[in-house]
């Protein structure tokens, strides 16, 4: 039983700060080569980012802070970190320059999601497809840069960066 003391909203920031955390290592296993790693630390970025929103609504913790922690963790775990993986294991090798210009541009426009995302009150759906989902879906293909050609990632990071500021409704699941 939690003590009269308990501050609910510690309990979801401890999930945001895992995430922030998660990906931020998986920069550090990107940096040290060890792709399996890297990716692993932004699925459990994912588990993360999706247990601190369902615990906040349940324990009642929802606050402003919390939204922008978030927000600046999912840049990190699902913007900056996936858009550097992929810069180091498939670009980095064939095509360096625009590599470099893709990435950035898929971290910029999960931030520019995630500013707009901050700024509207939809509770039935989301406005562009969610950084969680961009991020993790580039996370996932890392693991197939064996099978899959390079070509493949420059088209589905443009691609995801457009749908991610895009005025798409995306339905929210799991509330």
């Amino acid at each position: 039983m939690m003590g009269r003391n308990f501050d609910s909203r510690i309990l979801p920031g401890l999930f945001t700060v895992a995430n922030l955390l998660f990906g931020f290592l998986s920069l550090i296993y990107a940096f040290k080569g060890e792709i399996r790693s890297a990716v692993a630390m932004i699925m459990l970025s994912v588990l993360m980012d999706s247990l601190d929103g369902k615990v906040a609504r349940k324990l009642k913790a929802d606050s402003d802070f919390g939204k922008e922690l978030d927000s600046l963790s999912d840049v990190i775990s699902f913007g900056l970190a996936p858009a550097i993986l992929v810069y180091i294991f498939v670009y980095d090798a064939v095509w360096s320059f625009w590599g470099m210009w893709i990435s950035a541009l898929f971290t910029i426009c999960g931030a520019i999601r995630l500013a707009r995302f901050n700024t509207l009150d939809n509770t039935n759906y989301f406005i562009g497809v969610p950084i969680t989902f961009s991020g993790g879906l580039i996370a996932l293909l890392l693991l197939f840069t064996d099978k899959l050609l390079w070509v493949v990632y420059p088209i589905i990071m443009i691609t995801l960066s457009i749908l991610m500021i895009s005025p798409l409704q995306v339905p929210k699941l799991g509330k």
